[in-house]
């Protein structure tokens, strides 16, 4: 199976493609200013206590208030909080962590009222973006992720990868971090470890250690909660970071800064695999040269086809998610209804697979296969199910047909699910139904150059529009294209562009900061 990663950086936001033999499988993006992503750190004040529900709210900066349960201060919390009440109160020394006491574990049952008080200060660790209504869910029980090991402090365990089924190899492991581990601290042995050097090992280690130095010194140098205290440095690695595996043939980046982070962070993780990152620097966009821009469009909507005419409908509440598998127009024929009926069901599950992992589907998930006579079929349905989802990395259950056909999933949720418009809204009617004559629409292309060249002075900028427009723009001798360059001068260039509406049109800089025609202009008219 080839794998590959395409990163398309824009300026707001990031866009991350993983394709399996071609075919999409997952796709993430991201805003480049974003907020409270899972795995940051506060300094974060309690808010309110609310005895009834065993849980606090706490304020970390965020819009809504986190959440934070009692089960969620974790077993440490004592250890942490005796251990930041001295960090906090003497600002010039800070005390020795080898040296600081591990406290007895958190109660299983108890309130979370015993343990904290309104206006307290504390740790907290972003586990759950804020999902509609409900801000983000937080956890005391502190950990730094990398690719190989995870550092949880006041801890003095080592816990290996139940996903390591090697005896031997658990067992090297185990005893080869507890001889390079620092005193309290805990780590967990990640699958990606397995059949590591020591060297690497020590170097990640090393690297987790000073993470969690650096939140300390923060903590100490004072600033009032809320306080972000701790993120990854580049969004772009931190998104990469669980995605990225050695075996990927290639993974292209468009952007030349991003490049590098990517460049970087693989030659300390992988360096004998570091020529597979590449830089991308063709005229169309990354995505479209590489045929993803097509397969967003395609997978992602209500209605999702699939082999043979069958295709799903996907549909979500606040609940739960609803899938219902329809057989389109295949035969119907009475001998043949039960072959068709596993053979529907099957590829429906080979595509829902894809789709969890796609659009990052989480909760509850309820799917309506078509009805099968044969317990046979609808064993061997759910093991192929079951066989599909083991390349999904998010925790998941699946529970086998109920007596109406039912099949229930649950997988976890820590994101909002990936919901991509794929509907197009007219770009110049507006959803009027009524639009200028389209023979004119050059014309206005031709104004707008005018307006930014001569105006406005940019004789630099690139000018997206669909293919189809593109094609007609740039066909014959000379070709319009042509002839404005030789017009307004050679500093602009017609990009196709998969992504935009048939009459539709972007202008971006040099820097490839879009360029908003219809405000600038409005802008010079109220000077004049």
């Amino acid at each position: 199976m080839t794998s590959e990663l395409y990163l398309d950086v824009q300026p707001k936001e990031i866009h991350i493609a993983l394709t399996e033999d071609k075919q999409l499988v997952e796709y993430q993006r991201e805003g480049r200013e974003a907020s409270c992503t899972v795995g940051n750190m506060y300094l974060g004040r309690v808010k309110k206590i609310m005895p009834a529900l065993n849980a606090c709210f706490v304020d970390v900066g965020t819009e809504k208030e986190a959440f934070l349960h009692y089960y969620d201060l974790g077993l440490r919390f004592n250890s942490y909080d005796k251990y930041f009440k001295q960090v906090t109160s003497d600002k010039k020394k800070t005390p020795s962590y080898a040296k600081a006491p591990i406290l007895p574990e958190l109660p299983k049952e108890g309130s979370i009222s015993d343990y904290l008080t309104q206006g307290q200060e504390i740790l907290v660790q972003v586990t759950k973006e804020p999902i509609n209504t409900k801000g983000p869910r937080i956890t005391c029980d502190i950990s730094f992720a990398g690719r190989f090991l995870v550092l949880e402090p006041f801890s003095d365990r080592v816990s290996v990868s139940s996903k390591i089924k090697s005896n031997e190899e658990r067992a090297r492991l185990k005893q080869l971090l507890q001889s390079i581990k620092p005193k309290n601290f805990g780590v967990i042995v990640r699958t990606a470890c397995e059949g590591k050097r020591v060297a690497e090992l020590d170097a990640e280690l090393n690297v987790l250690v000073n993470r969690w130095q650096d939140v300390v010194s923060k903590i100490q140098a004072g600033g009032k909660a809320p306080q972000l205290v701790f993120e990854e440095t580049s969004r772009a690695v931190a998104m990469l970071r669980d995605l990225f595996n050695p075996s990927y043939e290639s993974v292209y980046v468009n952007d030349k800064d991003v490049f590098y982070q990517i460049r970087d962070y693989v030659s300390l993780i992988a360096p004998e695999r570091e020529e597979v990152v590449k830089h991308y620097t063709g005229n169309l966009p990354i995505f479209d040269n590489f045929g993803i821009t097509k397969q967003i469009k395609s997978s992602f909507g209500r209605i999702v086809p699939y082999k043979g005419g069958a295709y799903l409908v996907i549909d979500h509440t606040e609940a739960l998610h609803a899938v219902d598998v329809n057989s389109g127009h295949r035969s119907h024929g009475r001998s043949d209804q039960e072959v068709n009926a596993i053979e529907v069901n099957l590829g429906a599950a080979d595509e829902l697979a894809r789709q969890l992992r796609l659009r990052d589907m989480g909760g509850i998930i309820i799917v309506d296969f078509i009805d099968m006579d044969t317990a046979e079929n609808r064993q061997r349905l759910y093991e192929r199910m079951c066989e599909n989802m083991k390349r999904d990395r998010a925790k998941h259950n699946i529970l086998p047909l109920s007596k109406f056909g039912l099949m229930q999933i649950t997988r976890q949720r820590v994101r909002p699910a990936m919901d991509v418009q794929v509907e197009e809204t007219c770009p110049t009617c507006f959803g009027t139904g009524v639009i200028k004559s389209s023979i004119l629409f050059t014309d206005t292309l031709e104004s707008k150059i005018d307006y930014l060249v001569r105006k406005l002075k940019v004789k630099r900028f690139d000018l997206h529009i669909h293919p189809y427009v593109a094609a007609y723009v740039n066909q014959g001798l000379p070709s319009l294209a042509i002839r404005w360059r030789m017009k307004y001068g050679l500093g602009f260039r017609i990009v196709p562009n998969q992504s935009l509406g048939l009459l539709q049109y972007t202008f971006y800089d040099s820097r490839h900061n879009e360029i908003d025609m219809k405000e600038e202009q409005e802008m010079m008219e109220k000077k004049e």
